[in-house]
Formats: structure tokens, sequence, C-alpha cells
């Protein structure tokens, strides 16, 4: 069991969302939900969140993304948070930039990453980690064609401290994840038929959604008894990663054999 970090339940927690492709695009919209929970329930501030994409809308972000044709060559990050500011009378921020090496993330409470590479990945772990970060809880969501996986963790740095109990970030327990090496080739659909071809339809929204419904238990009722799932859309099915040690050495274990094979 995991109990929520109890300062952010005194105060508005600062949030920033990387990536506002296909998972990143249906956390935000879902993340005024959260945050309008929250504040119902009795939050003294709900949620302030700033949304991080450089990419700029292309055709082919309209087949499978929240966009339309009208917003073709606009930056994804300053429409998403636009829509969401003018619909909900929000004040959140866009970032129409890419995450880098000179990017900070060190005071913000909470850190979701929706990216599509192992290189993007490994920069924002190492940007949360650190005695100088006080990150509390790192969202990492990725998936492939039909299937994926969530995972919230507590990367070790300034306000996590090493701990049996710490919650392990999706790097931890799963380190091919963060191997840049074993990328493949992320060039974007040259048309419409192939970005439908090379991934399911709806299976952004349904991981972002059970991450979403992590993130809600954890504000609403304190506690959690697992801290990320695997989700097919393809079996209908989901796998909860309980908080067991156990299971996190096993899934460790598991990872850095894959990176050998790899390398060998």
């Amino acid at each position: 069991m995991h109990m929520v970090n109890p300062e952010l339940l005194r105060r508005g927690v600062r949030v920033v969302l990387i990536g506002c492709g296909g998972s990143g695009a249906a956390v935000a919209s879902g993340l005024p939900f959260l945050h309008q929970a929250m504040v119902v329930a009795g939050h003294p501030g709900g949620l302030h969140v700033t949304v991080m994409d450089g990419d700029i809308i292309s055709p082919t972000n309209c087949i499978r993304q929240p966009f339309c044709s009208a917003e073709i060559g606009l930056a994804k990050a300053v429409v998403m948070v636009s829509r969401l500011n003018l619909f909900w009378g929000l004040n959140w921020t866009a970032v129409a930039e890419h995450l880098t090496s000179q990017t900070d993330l060190s005071n913000f409470d909470i850190v979701i990453g929706c990216v599509d590479t192992r290189a993007a990945r490994q920069l924002i772990e190492s940007k949360v980690r650190g005695w100088r970060s006080r990150v509390a809880y790192y969202v990492d969501l990725g998936n492939s064609a039909d299937c994926g996986q969530f995972v919230l963790g507590q990367p070790l740095n300034g306000r996590n401290r090493r701990s049996a109990d710490r919650l392990r970030t999706a790097a931890e327990l799963l380190p091919e994840i963060i191997e840049a090496p074993l990328d493949e080739d992320g060039a974007p659909s040259c048309s419409a038929l192939e970005a439908i071809e090379r991934q399911e339809p709806f299976v952004n929204q349904v991981l972002a959604y059970h991450a979403l419904a992590l993130l809600a238990r954890l504000f609403r009722h304190g506690r959690i008894d697992h801290h990320g799932a695997f989700v097919s859309v393809r079996e209908n099915r989901v796998i909860p990663i309980t908080i067991n040690r156990a299971l996190w050495q096993r899934m460790r274990r598991r990872g850095r054999r894959l990176v050998s094979a790899a390398a060998g």
C-alpha cells in the first residue's frame, strides 16, 4: 500500500505533461476532469498543468489525435492548452518546445511522460532524479500497436529518499525502455492509412484513462495498492503492477536480460 505524499494535499499540485501526441493529448484532455474532482472534494488548489511539446500539427496527426485540418501548422501544446483553458476556464500553461538537457523539471510535483522514444524517456529520467529534483511522482506511459503500460513511480531524488517502499519508476522496472540504441525507426507516418495501420485506434485513450484513474484514486482515497499496469487492447486485458518488492526485482532482472540480449 502506498500513501499519497501529504504535501500534495495541502496546496495546488504542479504538473508537467511532456508530449502532446496520441497518449499525451488523451491525458491532457482528461486532466481537467481530475482537477475538477479534486477541487469538488475539497482539495485546496487542484492541478496547475504545463503541457510541453515542440511538435507542429501535421495532416496525419488529424487521424488519430484530437486535432483538425484548420489547426495544421500550429503548435500542438498551444492548441491543446488554449482549448482546455477556454472550455474549462483554466489558466494552464503551454510550452511549445521539446524537452532538452537544459530544461528544468525540478520544481514540478508530478511529471507525466508521453514520449515515443527511449532517448526521450532516458532524458526525462535523468531530469527527475538527483538531489536537486523535488519531483514527487513520475508517470510514464508507453505503447505499441495494440498494447502498452503505465507506471507511477517516485524517482530517487531530494524529495524521495532511498527506501524499500519507494515506488520504483518505469525505467527501474523496465530498464529496456531507456536504452536508446534499441529504438526502432521513429519516422513519422507518410500517409493517413499508414498512421492507422501502425497502431490500433483507441489504444492511446485506453492507456491514458487507466493512468488518470490511478492518479484520481491516489488523490481521492489517499492510497493505492498498485502503481501501474500492462494494458492489452487486443486481448481486452489489464494486468496491474502491484506494490511488491519481489515483483519489482523480477521485472528488473527480466529487463536487464533483454538489454543484455540486445547488446549481444
